[in-house]
């Protein structure tokens, strides 16, 4: 097939590791993949080296941005179509707000055209028309979904609207959670039978693989954290809606009766500054490190060099620290958010809490910290759960199965 991947941008984040592993993925497959993506701007980090290095064809669009600002969306909307255009392929998968809706549509409108092209030289059979016309498939991935709680109601009446416009337009969803998709059809956005659940794929081993005792003390060691103490970390961009004020604030409330604790950010973003003003008023500059933007493929090991890991993001499809943090067989904290509940089981593999519930938080914290037989029993359970249903390449293998499902249905398989 040719296959035709429409992002954002490529910071590091778990949509852009989704959209990597599958492009790499469907290339090694023998599909002929192509990867349109904007500028990875911003603080975050980039995976841009890794995608052109993995022998699949990536255009690279200045005006395609996260913003909404029509300078930059309307060229960008024409540009994607006569790519698009020219690729010619079978299937358009679309991933993130903004290219989602840019994508479709432009993939949407040669869809029309192709077809309007066909039933002007046939008149009949509707299956012999698709079968002569290269009409693409067009496919959503939802990773989050633009309208939340936590943002003006104006806002998400534009959201829903312009993401039922695009439903219309789209011929399968992949939801990386099921939360996602009963989120999205409660809104009218599509109807169940265009949604699939693929969980988030990740490359296992480098979660797997335990290092060595001396290599854990180095990574301690790094980052100035006591050989003896427990570490709970987190692992998200220093961002709006990502929790890190509720962490620090039952960090306040618990450092002085567990001194040997240290709380362990890892991540970038642009409040930096505004979170180390927050760990400073707290007075917990001695129990809480700030690991700043580490490559991704260290996720792995300073996750094996934790005891806890606590995750309070308000919005959040499916974080993909969670189950990293179980592959590393270790407990995991989060406030009970979107797809959050279908990895983290509550006295099986994890907590859940309500958003914004502060003292539940720092209840479950000392739980953890005051039983290391209790996060073993759970690191473990969630471990064999994770390693089953996360590996990357379960995650290709259902994705290209709903291809060739669309291109089935429409009643043509090209040789």
């Amino acid at each position: 097939m040719k296959i035709v991947h429409i992002i954002t941008r490529m910071i590091l984040g778990g949509a852009q590791e989704n959209t990597l592993l599958t492009c790499e993925g469907l290339h090694r497959r023998g599909h002929e993949v192509t990867l349109i993506t904007g500028p990875a701007l911003g603080p975050e980090g980039e995976l841009m080296e890794r995608a052109r290095s993995g022998g699949y064809r990536v255009i690279e669009l200045d005006c395609l941005r996260r913003a909404i600002n029509p300078y930059y969306d309307i060229p960008g909307y024409y540009r994607l179509k006569k790519a698009v255009q020219e690729l010619a392929p079978d299937i358009v998968h679309t991933h993130s707000a903004k290219a989602g809706i840019l994508g479709r549509w432009a993939a949407a409108a040669l869809q029309k055209s192709a077809a309007d092209s066909c039933c002007s030289r046939v008149s009949r059979f509707r299956r012999a028309q698709l079968s002569h016309c290269n009409l693409p498939r067009i496919v959503h991935t939802i990773h989050g979904l633009a309208f939340h709680p936590y943002q003006s109601s104006l806002k998400n009446l534009f959201y829903i609207a312009i993401e039922r416009a695009a439903a219309r337009r789209t011929d399968a969803f992949i939801s990386v959670a099921e939360a996602m998709t009963r989120q999205a059809l409660a809104a009218g956005i599509g109807h169940r039978g265009q949604y699939t659940r693929i969980f988030s794929g990740m490359e296992l081993d480098s979660y797997l693989n335990v290092p060595t005792s001396e290599k854990i003390e180095q990574i301690r060691q790094e980052f100035s954290i006591p050989l003896d103490a427990t570490v709970i970390t987190t692992v998200a961009r220093l961002f709006e809606l990502k929790g890190h004020e509720y962490i620090i604030e039952s960090a306040r409330r618990l450092a002085s009766q567990h001194q040997k604790v240290v709380w362990f950010f890892v991540g970038d973003g642009i409040l930096r500054h505004t979170i180390e003003r927050q760990i400073a008023a707290a007075g917990l500059r001695d129990c809480l490190r700030l690991a700043g933007l580490v490559p991704p493929e260290r996720i792995g090991e300073l996750l094996h060099a934790s005891d806890i890991l606590v995750h309070c993001s308000l919005r959040e499809g499916l974080a993909r620290a969670l189950p990293q943090a179980l592959l590393c067989g270790k407990p995991v904290v989060s406030f009970d958010v979107d797809g959050a509940a279908e990895v983290v089981i509550n006295d099986e593999t994890g907590f859940l809490i309500p958003p914004k519930d502060i003292s539940a938080l720092t209840s479950v914290q000392e739980k953890l910290i005051t039983n290391p037989d209790l996060r073993c029993q759970l690191g473990a359970k969630g471990r064999e759960f994770c390693r089953r249903e996360f590996d990357h390449h379960l995650m290709v293998d259902h994705i290209e199965q709903v291809y060739k499902s669309l291109i089935i249905s429409q009643g043509y398989e090209k040789a």
